[in-house]
């Protein structure tokens, strides 16, 4: 595919300040875990490693003792993960410390926010009941003006805690300062969609129901539970992946055009869209399904069924595949079944947003074929496209066939986590997920959690390494019949 694509980058603007001049201070709550060493330290490695570094001071903070030199020595392999260390990097290598302490007491807290210095940066790398507990002793101690809260997903675990959390740092910490992270919004694929759809004529002239039939966002994964347990069991396919990742997808690919790249009028508009999602055809049970993975084999490797993975209990029935179509009820999109997939241990590494557009209403007579639209593919890792367009002679000089034009989307060193870690970094809040909109992802996914929970859907299975259940057809609506 020719051309120039526009991407999401070179329509935000120019940030001028030198590398190193605005130094802030980021504590980590849960810094010992395993989200800090294997994506949060990594992914602000990758961004301390290139041009748009500025310094930064980690203190990290958990109830596990380290060592000084072991706290060192895991920022320095998270940090040499994205290749050599360069002098930005180094020079927070050389000033990281960590403290061990209870985060729920106060004198703790006072300790790590004198430590931290002016308009330090909180990152609660914690569970959410964990994070609510110690957002509530913060109100008991004097904040530093400009301090920042940093909340990893999930948000609450229902809407009702979202609100009530969402209330709670709004009593002593200004919206614009709170940001929720979700990496998604940091990935490269994702931020390009922005691009994709409004700074070129190609695409946003028929990106409505008038011309599209049905979008597809999915997320499906070869790998299993590698481990994860302890949350996964307790979360799930649907909120793991479809009630925060694919519905700010959905959001961005919805949403009508900001009038600047600005974080009020981004985040505005995805809200906006958001509140307009409601469940294909209003029910619960149609409009969701659900399964779980058995033994098999998953990209070379042996599987063993969910259901007897450690630290599982197969009595609470998670489901490790989640299926749910919605429809926007707004003028746009009226009519548009959007099917939000995602999945573990699947045969095939299926990442990608599907657009089907509408057949031709007509082929003039005398061509010969079928009548299918185009289908445009963009997958979300790695970043590409994919458009299939009706053309003749691939069977005949008279008749209608498919032909591809394919791209590679521009990449990023920088991870999904230091792009987002880079608008905190910068108070800047455009990549995190505003309050509204946290609570308007769960309020769109409790029916459908509801009735799963009461029984009113069956949990099936399907082999791992398989496609999954006989019967889910690939771009099928509610319940296995057609999206058409």
């Amino acid at each position: 595919m020719g051309g120039t694509i526009t991407t999401y980058a070179a329509l935000l603007p120019v940030d001028d300040r030198p590398a190193g001049t605005e130094q802030r201070t980021l504590v980590i709550f849960g810094a010992s875990g395993d989200l800090s060493s294997r994506l949060l330290l990594p992914g602000l490695g990758s961004l301390l490693a290139g041009p748009r570094a500025t310094g930064v001071r980690i203190i990290g903070t958990g109830r596990s003792a380290l060592a000084a030199e072991e706290w060192t020595d895991r920022v320095r392999s998270a940090f040499a993960s994205r290749g050599e260390i360069g002098p930005v990097a180094a020079e927070t290598l050389a000033t990281t410390e960590y403290v061990a302490g209870d985060p729920t007491d106060t004198e703790h807290l006072r300790t790590l926010l004198e430590l931290a210095g002016p308009a330090p940066v909180l990152y609660f790398s914690l569970p959410p009941a964990v994070t609510t507990a110690i957002v509530e002793k913060l109100r008991e101690v004097d904040l530093p003006a400009g301090t920042e809260l940093a909340f990893e997903k999930p948000f609450g675990t229902d809407s009702a805690s979202a609100a009530a959390l969402n209330r709670l740092v709004g009593s002593f910490v200004p919206e614009e300062n709170v940001h929720r992270v979700d990496h998604f919004l940091g990935r490269t694929a994702v931020l390009n969609l922005i691009g994709l759809r409004f700074a070129n004529r190609l695409f946003e002239p028929v990106w409505n129901a008038e011309h599209i039939e049905s979008i597809e966002i999915v997320y499906d994964e070869t790998l299993g539970l590698e481990g994860r347990a302890q949350y996964y069991d307790n979360a799930g396919a649907l909120v793991d992946m479809i009630q925060s990742h694919l519905l700010l997808v959905l959001a961005l690919l919805v949403m009508d055009a900001p009038s600047t790249m600005d974080a009020v009028e981004v985040r505005s508009e995805m809200a906006r869209a958001l509140r307009s999602v409601r469940l294909y055809r209003g029910s619960a049970t149609e409009a969701g399904r659900r399964a779980r993975y058995a033994a098999g084999i998953a990209d070379d490797r042996v599987v063993p069924a969910y259901a007897a993975e450690s630290g599982v209990d197969p009595e609470r029935g998670t489901e490790t595949l989640a299926e749910v179509t919605v429809e926007v009820d707004t003028n746009r999109w009226a009519g548009v079944p959007f099917t939000l997939r995602s999945g573990k241990a699947l045969g095939v590494a299926r990442k990608e947003i599907v657009i089907k557009f509408k057949p031709l209403r007509h082929l003039p007579s005398g061509l010969h074929g079928g009548r299918d639209g185009e289908t445009l593919r963009i997958g979300l890792n790695p970043g590409e496209l994919s458009l299939s367009v009706p053309a003749l002679g691939v069977d005949g000089p008279y008749t209608m066939g498919q032909v591809f034009l394919d791209a590679t989307l521009p990449s990023s060193p920088v991870l999904p986590y230091g792009e987002v870690l880079n608008g905190i970094l910068r108070g800047d809040p455009l990549l995190s997920v505003r309050g509204d909109v946290a609570e308007r992802c769960w309020e769109i996914v409790e029916p459908v959690l509801a009735a799963w929970r009461a029984g009113e859907v069956p949990l099936e299975e399907y082999d791992a390494g398989s496609d999954g259940p006989d019967g889910w057809r690939e771009a099928a609506g509610p319940a296995g019949e057609s999206a058409a």
